[in-house]
């Protein structure tokens, strides 16, 4: 007993409230049991698939939106390859956090110094904001379409949100965000309903068609941005250490990994499709996720209106929720103060008031009237667009460092394509500034 009470002492503080709320604690006896390979499987489920699913959140709906309803079938391609990355520097953001036990943020400030972690936080927080707002807005315009004005839709979301990761456990929080994410299967049957050309969809999801022009440039860089958004790097890094992920669990946690990536994927591809099957077709443009859909009704039937709107509203309670909670991981790790979904909410977090704060002002952004959302999103996505290449180049100089991943660490193939992927990356991005100088 005495033992068991010096071993508290000496913890540090996130650890100690790990053990006074419980977080995942049950699950890490479940993997250190050695059980069957499905319970073991179940132990690790959630930071891949929720990192996935939020990337499906309402500025990543609007853009796969616009890229079918702009571009029809002819760039679907980039939805499967934009998919094979985020598997690739997903995997490699878990792999860090499992040998390092530290969130990204905590190990650039480890690694490089303090002030690569204020910067990488700084960075993260500037960028993420106008995500935050994005996500917000989503949640207006989902109410908008059921009459719900934004300045009572935003502010009540904001609410619920806080209560629920303030006041809930890790388990808990965890189980709520997973069944707000099984909504986003709604687009499948969106795709379906649209009867979409299926041998076009197959053709193009495979074979690489290059754009026509300047906007077909910036709809590719976009798709791209929005799959590999940096805060859900950081995120599934983070929430893997929350999670208790170790280089043992490695082999189910990729699994979680993949399949997280991969319903991100095959939700982006419908909703480009059922655009592209109805909007494209009737030469119909939108501006954003809610005009689909309220163009979709009379295309392809009020249902499929419905199921596209309460995909929307739980995309962007999803997403309201993650992002949030990635930024304020960024943010306590950067000031070195615990990050973690289980702290004692009893008394002050850096971590807790980061996300409240964030929340607050986000909800508080999109309820002022005749604010122009657009360009604050925007200039969010330009911002997570230039901070892209500098996270997976970071990623990768972690991975291949022998002192801090020990046996962990990647070897030579997959540094090789790692460095592929980051070559992609750096000349879509090229590609999207040459795009915005020429215009």
């Amino acid at each position: 007993m005495a033992r068991r009470s010096r071993s508290k002492k000496g913890s540090p503080p996130h650890a100690v409230a790990h053990h006074k709320r419980g977080i995942a604690l049950r699950f890490a006896r479940i993997r250190a049991a050695g059980t069957g390979a499905f319970a073991a499987f179940l132990a690790v489920l959630g930071p891949g698939l929720l990192a996935g699913l939020s990337d499906d959140d309402p500025a990543g709906i609007t853009t796969y939106s616009v890229l079918g309803a702009d571009h029809g079938y002819r760039l679907l391609w980039i939805i499967p390859a934009s998919t094979i990355l985020l598997v690739q520097f997903h995997l490699m953001a878990v792999r860090i956090g499992a040998a390092t036990g530290k969130g990204f943020v905590a190990v650039i400030r480890d690694h490089w110094g303090r002030g690569w972690g204020y910067f990488s936080a700084l960075g993260l927080l500037f960028a993420n904001f106008g995500t935050i707002c994005a996500e917000y807005a989503g949640v207006a315009a989902a109410g908008s379409l059921v009459g719900i004005p934004a300045w009572i839709g935003a502010p009540l979301a904001a609410l619920l949100i806080s209560l629920v990761v303030v006041l809930g456990s890790f388990h808990r929080i965890e189980r709520v965000l997973l069944v707000i994410s099984a909504t986003l299967a709604l687009y499948i049957v969106d795709g379906i309903l649209a009867a979409p050309d299926w041998s076009q969809v197959w053709h193009n999801s495979v074979v690489p068609h290059m754009p026509l022009d300047q906007p077909g440039w910036m709809a590719l860089a976009a798709t791209l941005g929005t799959t590999l958004a940096p805060w859900g790097l950081a995120f599934i890094q983070s929430y893997a250490v929350d999670k208790k992920i170790t280089v043992a669990n490695l082999r189910f946690e990729r699994i979680d990994v993949m399949i997280g990536s991969v319903l991100t994927g095959v939700i982006g591809l419908a909703i480009a499709v059922a655009c592209a099957a109805t909007l494209h077709r009737s030469g119909i443009h939108i501006r954003d996720a809610s005009d689909a859909a309220v163009a979709l009704r009379p295309l392809a039937g009020s249902f499929a209106t419905v199921l596209f709107g309460a995909g929307l509203l739980g995309a962007s309670l999803l997403a309201a929720a993650i992002v949030p909670i990635a930024t304020a991981y960024s943010i306590a790790e950067g000031i070195g103060a615990p990050a973690s979904l289980d702290l004692d909410a009893r008394h002050f977090q850096y971590f807790y008031a980061a996300f409240v704060g964030l929340t607050v002002a986000s909800a508080s952004v999109v309820s002022l009237p005749g604010l122009p959302l657009i360009p604050l999103i925007y200039t969010s996505q330009i911002v997570n667009a230039v901070m892209l290449p500098l996270h997976v180049v970071a990623l990768q100089l972690l991975a291949r460092d022998v002192d801090l991943m020990g046996p962990a660490g990647a070897g030579l193939p997959s540094q090789l394509a790692g460095w592929i992927s980051v070559g992609l990356i750096v000349a879509c991005i090229v590609a999207l500034a040459s795009s915005w100088i020429g215009s």
